[in-house]
């Protein structure tokens, strides 16, 4: 599987690539040999709309014209769609039929507790609709996390959903070779002649080598990203992935010469738009222990040093392990990694712990995302009952249904429009509206070139003036 236009960008540009950089090579990705090409999952809508000014289901039928062939996917996280907190089931449901509506052919669906009542029902309409459902195991490493709790999820996942494939899905990087030879056996077995995709991280360096080995244990898929949008925080290189498994005996399909050119033209992006280039990761030990997502940390990060704190790194680091063991050992994917770091950022910060406790905090040692895999300890959950806000109550309810509302709320509107409303209040899906329709060419231009245009957005620059040895323009805007 190709997670290039998902997660490649997601890793190592903040999610920043826009339609218009993926259409010229999108035929080409289609025509390479991937089995799947993984396209949307919330966050791709957030910062479509947010902060490109995108319509991303456009996106999808942009891509859904070019791609003919292979199967584009997105994934589900839990009940939330686009969100922290759990949605109501017609929401979720008119979700998914949206996506496949509007050429979505693969779905994958995740719960970071994997508490599997929450994602069930969403697989069984997948299939219903006539697209492919993945269910996902989400891996950690904690006393609770075996592999026979794994097993367990498995079978469960297979036995309620009916899914067409498993995932391993190791969102921090922390699997070990160690691990994936006692795993992926364990798994392949309760799944029998269902396919078992294989999903990591290059974010300790290990992936190329976890991949071969996943591969010579029987995992029937792999997911890479091209380079330069690999390795880092993202997947593997699948360029390193399939040179090495071809030397070691296996047949591997993809046309390496399609590849080299899409590759070749997100190194001209990079270069253009001032983008990161993935490189292979270093080996940290450290990582194991806090289990921070590569992205999370380079935010957590920038974020202490803008507020004067940049040297309290480590010990907000060391405080997110002892948080974690607290809160009962939550995978440390969204939203579970930011409600730890957030915690131990206030746990540092203000010299007392649990001294706040954040409304998502609260709602998760309560129960309010899924049955948690451990208890948390009684002490702290005291701590946070006690501080927390009194307006969460201690049983949580199910969210009512909304689409019939949500249809009378906006009667002239579409269902994909009315969707994006009830994720976002105010004004950004009428800014994003606005924009006009998605942009659809790209091109690579002299530095000037983009200069000129870029300035021709910016409408408070009234005078410009650009002089070089061979050049001189000057451009006055009206008032």
């Amino acid at each position: 599987m190709d997670t290039t236009l998902r997660d490649g960008h997601q890793c190592l540009w903040a999610t920043r690539m826009t339609t218009a950089m993926m259409l010229p090579i999108a035929e080409k990705l289609d025509q390479a040999g991937f089995e799947v090409i993984d396209l949307m999952s919330g966050v791709q809508f957030d910062v479509a709309i947010r902060h490109l000014k995108e319509n991303p289901w456009e996106r999808i039928r942009l891509m859904r014209e070019r791609v003919t062939r292979t199967p584009l996917q997105a994934n589900l996280r839990s009940k939330s769609v686009l969100s922290f907190d759990m949605l109501p089931d017609d929401i979720n449901a008119l979700w998914i039929e949206r996506l496949i509506a509007n050429g979505i052919r693969s779905v994958r669906a995740f719960d970071a507790l994997n508490d599997m009542d929450n994602i069930v029902e969403s697989l069984r309409l997948v299939k219903k609709l006539g697209a492919r459902a993945i269910g996902a195991v989400v891996f950690s490493i904690s006393p609770v996390h075996t592999d026979a709790m794994y097993v367990d999820k498995t079978r469960e996942l297979i036995a309620r959903a009916g899914v067409d494939a498993i995932m391993l899905k190791d969102a921090s990087g922390l699997l070990t070779l160690d691990r994936v030879r006692t795993l992926v056996p364990a798994l392949k077995e309760v799944c029998g002649t269902i396919p078992l995709e294989f999903h990591s991280h290059a974010l300790t360096g290990l992936a190329p080598l976890l991949y071969l080995e996943a591969a010579r244990l029987g995992a029937d898929q792999l997911h890479t990203c091209i380079a330069p949008l690999a390795n880092g925080a993202a997947q593997p290189a699948v360029q390193t992935v399939a040179r090495n498994l071809r030397a070691d005996g296996y047949e591997v399909n993809l046309d390496d010469v399609l590849i080299a050119d899409i590759s070749a033209h997100f190194h001209q992006v990079a270069e253009q738009e001032g983008k990161p280039l993935g490189a292979p990761a270093e080996y940290d030990a450290f990582h194991y222990q806090h289990q921070i997502p590569g992205g999370m940390l380079s935010n957590m990060r920038a974020q202490l040093e803008q507020a004067g704190l940049g040297h309290k790194l480590q010990e907000v680091l060391t405080e997110c392990a002892r948080v974690r063991a607290e809160l009962g050992w939550p995978v440390m994917v969204t939203p579970f990694s930011q409600l730890v770091g957030t915690q131990a950022v206030l746990n540092v910060v203000q010299g007392e712990r649990y001294r706040t406790v954040p409304d998502e905090v609260k709602k998760y040692a309560l129960g309010y995302f899924g049955r948690l895999l451990a208890p948390v300890d009684p002490n702290v959950l005291d701590r946070i009952v006690s501080g927390g806000s009194s307006k969460i109550a201690l049983t949580p309810s199910s969210p009512q249904p909304g689409v019939s509302a949500l249809r009378r709320q906006y009667p002239q509107a579409s269902d994909d429009e009315r969707l994006l409303r009830y994720m976002y209040a105010g004004a950004q899906v009428d800014d994003m509206l606005a924009a006009g329709p998605t942009r659809t060419d790209y091109s690579f231009e002299k530095p000037v070139v983009r200069l000129l245009r870029e300035l021709a957005h910016q409408r408070k620059y009234r005078h410009v003036y650009i002089e070089r040895p061979d050049l001189r323009i000057e451009i006055n805007t009206a008032a």
